[in-house]
């Protein structure tokens, strides 16, 4: 479990300094990255279609893989280099782990499943950082990561 910032809730008093994200811009942030993740699969549904010439099973088992692939590899490498998805750099969030910076390949693999089991209950995971203190939801917590927001510069 992660140890809370030392001095964190007097941070929250100075604009300057980033923020723990609260719910509102992670949904704002979600919906910005529904273009370019939707871009993604289609294109990928496209190139799908093209190497089986039209003959493209939707249900078939490495189709549904390879859309997996797309969706995690955007995440993660938009989380792992910078820290930040098209969605999130929108809305000045940004995804780091204990020492400021952007997490590592195995915490932003397990951020990405986790967020995806959050989805999977209904978005629990997500509602989870109205309660906690510091904002983060499930997945934050098991891959040792907070979302802030950056202020403006």
């Amino acid at each position: 479990m992660l140890a809370p910032i030392p001095g964190l809730h007097l941070l929250r008093m100075n604009p300057a300094t980033p923020q723990p994200a609260h719910l509102g811009w992670r949904i704002a942030a979600m919906l910005y990255d529904l273009f370019p993740v939707l871009a993604l699969l289609l294109a990928t549904g496209a190139g799908a279609m093209a190497l089986t010439l039209g003959q493209l099973d939707y249900h078939s088992w490495w189709y549904r893989l390879l859309l997996l692939f797309v969706l995690v590899a955007y995440y993660v490498v938009s989380w792992r280099f910078g820290g930040q998805t098209i969605g999130m750099r929108a809305w000045r969030l940004q995804v780091v782990d204990n020492t400021q910076r952007p997490p590592g390949w195995s915490a932003c693999l397990l951020r990405f499943f986790v967020a995806l089991l959050s989805l999977a209950v209904g978005g629990l995971g997500f509602f989870w950082c109205l309660f906690e203190r510091d904002r983060r939801g499930w997945h934050d917590l098991a891959s040792g990561t907070r979302m802030l927001r950056m202020p403006k510069r």
